[in-house]
């Protein structure tokens, strides 16, 4: 497995440093509003090839988590022309994914605070009930169908890019996987969606999906059999990259926490990788917002990455041991 760190285009010469310290190779990007375009990820690229770290997979948020293009607004063919624009110059670039979630409102929060469970760190927290409060955030409710046309729609608009400019898309569930959040359904919210997304694309090998773990997780057995689903996402070829995340508990309410802290057992899920023989990408996601004389967000990413590095080694040596006693 490739073990990545997500990190933004404006990343400090210091971050970066500290990346390579960690022992840490790939990187995943979000790109700024401005900065995607060939020339300037081309030199993005340069400067982390200094610190020896390469771009595995990039996205930028007003181009793959665009309202326009996921609720079928005015302007969305201009909007699926600019992610296909994106595309392209992460293909000339020799980036090999990009970045896709169906999610118009992003990954929806009830709270960013300290909780029971964050060890007086600040994270993320989600309380269904409170969600479950608010008003439609696009001014009306728009039907799991209708999202799924929107879907359609952008798939026959994109997926002859994609194969055109050798990217592929990373599809990420749902956050939080719910059929239906603030008055908007959605797309990924279990197994069946995914299989249905792949489906609706012909099964072309340029829609893949960054497995999260933590949306597997939210959801409990309502999103599927996490372990089942590893062995069967990463038989079927469809698992771009993994985010490695734990939680205090399923919804209805839940705290992003340590690896170490949550509900999961998150040896055996690494186990179940490596198992599986996956050897694509793997990250933490959602890392607490970190303390900003101690690195910040990169200090935070920097504690949960070496955990999950150590969980990795570990799994890579009990399953090369297993199989060598069976020889």
């Amino acid at each position: 497995m490739k073990v990545q760190v997500p990190m933004r285009s404006a990343a400090s010469d210091a971050e970066l440093q500290f990346y390579r310290e960690m022992g840490v190779e790939y990187v995943s990007v979000m790109f700024g509003e401005h900065d995607w375009d060939y020339e300037s990820a081309a030199r993005l690229q340069e400067r982390l090839a200094g610190f020896g770290l390469t771009i595995t997979d990039g996205g930028s948020f007003a181009v793959f988590k665009n309202p326009i293009i996921h609720l079928g607004l005015p302007g969305r063919d201009e909007a699926i022309e600019r992610y296909n624009a994106f595309t392209r110059s992460m293909g000339k670039c020799g980036i090999p994914i990009c970045s896709l979630a169906w999610q118009p409102d992003g990954a929806v929060r009830s709270y960013s605070r300290v909780g029971e469970h964050t060890r007086g760190s600040v994270s993320g927290i989600v309380d269904m009930d409170e969600l479950a409060s608010r008003n439609p955030s696009h001014g009306r409710i728009y039907s799991e169908e209708e999202i799924w046309e929107n879907f359609r729609y952008f798939l026959e608009r994109t997926l002859p890019v994609c194969e055109e400019a050798g990217v592929k898309m990373a599809l990420h569930p749902n956050d939080p996987p719910a059929a239906c959040v603030m008055g908007v359904s959605s797309l990924i919210y279990n197994t069946e969606g995914f299989k249905r997304a792949f489906e609706l694309a012909g099964n072309s090998p340029y829609l893949g999906m960054k497995f999260c773990v933590g949306c597997w997780l939210e959801a409990g057995p309502e999103f599927g059999d996490l372990m089942k689903d590893i062995r069967y996402f990463v038989e079927q070829n469809k698992v771009l990259a993994v985010h490695f995340r734990n939680l205090s508990a399923p919804m209805p309410y839940f705290e992003e926490v340590l690896l170490e802290d949550g509900y999961a057992d998150m040896y055996p899920i690494m186990k179940e990788f490596v198992r599986c023989g996956y050897d694509g990408l793997i990250s933490v996601d959602h890392a607490s917002h970190g303390i900003p004389e101690f690195g910040g967000m990169a200090g935070a990413y920097g504690y949960s990455t070496g955990y999950m590095k150590g969980l990795l080694a570990a799994a890579e040596s009990e399953v090369a041991a297993e199989r060598k006693q069976k020889r």
